[in-house]
């Protein structure tokens, strides 16, 4: 006797598997293979009734996976002027290849991908197939994770192009998903991508102008269309002598002008799949006119959405790299990190909050591997001697000196490299100082205000300086005396600035009491052991009376603070 699933009727199995079955062969609906709208039910119901079959299940699978392969196929296939969307359907039938695929020996990688190249490629601007593709993958991420894990760091650009098309909407599913798109192949390139989201919204904007909706239409087919012609001509180019034309002629500042779909940047930026570079395309002529064309414009809501979600989405990558990344891929991002500290959308407030997000990172990857101090040696060096170009990499360089201090060069067995970051330090001060013993407002026409705030700006990056070289003295005795050439050429110096000069005659009474300087400048991550020396981590212990008042010396009165040390010392 048949399985009343299997019976006849309008809601049976046999009657939706004979509509799949004739779409899957109708040749007029081959155009358009999801325009019937009683399709997708049909697909939804055969998977319902599989799934919740016992006695013919295996039956209900050999006879419906045929159907549904052919039915995908033909979808895949549909050509892009196709009215109706094909994606929910794919889905549908994809939910049935990973559910069933053990039970009739078929491997999902293949159909996988197709989803993403055939179908996310051109229509990921469409909300309801973005929503769905995110509800597909969180519902799955246990089972892509495990069988298909570089599944999705192959697709992430892609799905950067949905959420940067669809907006604020579908952030908090997209964070979801964020996660797996970290692998080994995918890290570097990954950081750069959520960098530059403001920018992929404005290429996205700059093709919607050009050539129409975003929906139904391959970005990755419109920029194959223009290689050939740019071979063309850089062979002509190599043959004859003549330079390649300018396509955008003299407009490139012009937001209306036309793409550039030959430009390395756009390239890079529209792409669909991760290549494994990470590309600098920061760099590029064209990256100038762009960003000058959306300062000078009004921003649109998905640009000013994808400012406010950007420095989020970098918040989740970071304190996933802290908690999952081992120390050669943290080694290997913080210098992209530091190179990227200027150069970013020029946006005040999205500039502002994203640096407070790398200057958290570098900081909290040093905390917990100091060693790495040691082997970005070159990199963090480098950045020193930037300190001065602007104003956002002298705030780097202040961020750099004080891990420097703090870790001790990564340790109290680095000795070669707190020497060499010790004269980078050295080398760092005596600029400042001689700079600001010739002052700054005796350039005719220069601003008061901006020489005022300069001058604050010097002062504080010499305060960092003084305290990096007393901390890394402290770690490392062997630099104690050349700490105190150093400390009291800035005390004698005619520094305008008071606070450089109390500092250094702090530290270097300091550094007449070795106990309490290791005490108070000691590494936090290496203390030591011994008489005067505080040991401030089990400071909840112990009583006030613990505390050595004779750091005051010769403070008479009241307190010249205002915290209590309740403030200072960890609570249990």
């Amino acid at each position: 006797m048949a399985s009343p699933e299997l019976a006849g009727g309008d809601g049976s199995y046999d009657f939706h598997l004979r509509s799949l079955s004739a779409a899957s062969r109708d040749s007029a609906a081959a155009a358009d293979p999801a325009s019937d709208p009683n399709l997708l039910q049909s697909v939804r119901r055969v998977c319902q009734m599989c799934q919740g079959a016992k006695e013919a299940r295996d039956e209900m699978l050999a006879r419906a996976f045929p159907v549904m392969s052919k039915l995908f196929q033909r979808c895949a296939a549909a050509p892009t002027q196709a009215v109706a969307s094909t994606g929910v359907l794919l889905l549908t039938i994809l939910q049935f290849f990973l559910d069933f695929g053990e039970a009739v020996l078929h491997d999902a990688d293949g159909s996988l991908k197709t989803i993403f190249r055939s179908c996310l490629s051109r229509e990921f601007a469409d909300p309801i197939v973005a929503e769905r593709t995110l509800d597909f993958l969180i519902a799955n991420k246990t089972k892509i994770l495990s069988s298909f894990p570089t599944l999705i760091p192959q697709f992430y650009p892609l799905l950067l192009k949905l959420i940067a098309s669809n907006g604020e909407r579908l952030e908090k599913k997209f964070s979801e998903v964020l996660p797996l798109m970290m692998s080994a192949g995918s890290f570097l390139p990954l950081f750069l991508s959520l960098m530059d989201l403001p920018m992929l919204v404005v290429a996205l904007e700059k093709v919607e102008r050009s050539s129409g909706t975003l929906i139904g239409s391959s970005i990755a087919t419109i920029q194959k269309s223009a290689a050939p012609e740019m071979l063309l001509a850089l062979m002509d180019e190599a043959y004859t002598g003549s330079a390649i034309e300018d396509p955008s002629g003299n407009s490139g500042s012009d937001d209306s002008s036309p793409l550039d779909l030959a430009d390395p940047m756009f390239l890079d930026l529209l792409k669909d799949e991760n290549d494994g570079i990470a590309a600098k395309h920061w760099i590029s002529p064209t990256i100038s006119s762009t960003l000058q064309a959306a300062v000078n414009s009004p921003q649109s809501d998905r640009l000013k959405q994808s400012l406010e979600m950007a420095p989020r989405f970098l918040s989740l990558y970071f304190s996933t790299a802290l908690r999952d990344v081992n120390d050669s891929l943290l080694c290997a991002l913080i210098p992209v990190v530091m190179s990227r500290y200027a150069a970013m959308f020029p946006d005040k407030v999205f500039s502002f909050e994203v640096r407070k997000r790398l200057s958290d990172f570098i900081l909290a990857s040093f905390q917990r591997s100091p060693d790495i101090i040691a082997v970005l040696k070159k990199p963090i060096t480098d950045r020193l001697g930037e300190a001065h170009d602007n104003p956002a990499k002298t705030e780097l360089a202040l961020h750099l000196c004080w891990a420097i201090g703090e870790h001790g060069a990564g340790g109290i067995h680095r000795k070669d490299v707190a020497r060499e970051l010790f004269e980078n330090l050295e080398l760092l001060l005596y600029e400042n100082l001689a700079t600001s013993r010739l002052g700054l407002s005796q350039e005719p026409g220069f601003d008061s205000m901006g020489a005022s705030s300069q001058k604050s700006s010097q002062a504080r990056l010499i305060c960092f300086v003084v305290t990096a070289i007393a901390k890394l003295a402290t770690c490392h005795s062997e630099l104690l005396p050349r700490a105190r050439v150093s400390l009291a050429k800035v005390a004698r110096s005619r520094t305008s600035d008071r606070r450089v000069w109390q500092r250094a005659c702090d530290y270097l009474g300091l550094m007449n009491e070795p106990a309490i300087c290791l005490s108070v400048l000691g590494p936090s991550t290496a203390q030591g052991n011994g008489p005067g020396i505080v040991d401030w981590s089990g400071g909840g212990t112990k009583m006030v009376a613990h505390v050595p008042f004779y750091l005051l010396a010769e403070q008479k009165g009241p307190p010249f603070h205002d915290f209590s040390f309740a403030d200072l010392l960890p609570s249990e």
